[in-house]
């Protein structure tokens, strides 16, 4: 089974996209919302290798990045069998 992490915050609307697209393809993803405990979002940045926005996208603990990658990653026909 696929282990997909999403790290978050409310009323961003890059989230909403890049949660919409993964539930488009009927994964279950697990949502950390860093703006719910500081150590989330100190544990994005680290995991992340940096990043501090939002959203940072986990596919089986590899960094995939933000919005922008996922749907770049759905555009070339990549990202179906990483969910698989």
């Amino acid at each position: 089974m696929v282990d997909v992490v999403l790290y978050t915050r409310p009323g961003c609307p890059y989230c909403t996209l890049a949660k919409q697209l993964i539930e488009k393809k009927a994964v279950k993803f697990k949502e950390i919302n860093i703006w719910q405990d500081a150590r989330f979002k100190n544990a994005m940045v680290k995991r992340s290798g940096g990043a501090s926005t939002v959203p940072q996208i986990f596919i089986n603990d590899d960094h995939i990045g933000g919005c922008d990658e996922l749907y770049a990653l759905d555009r070339a026909g990549h990202l179906d069998s990483l969910l698989k």
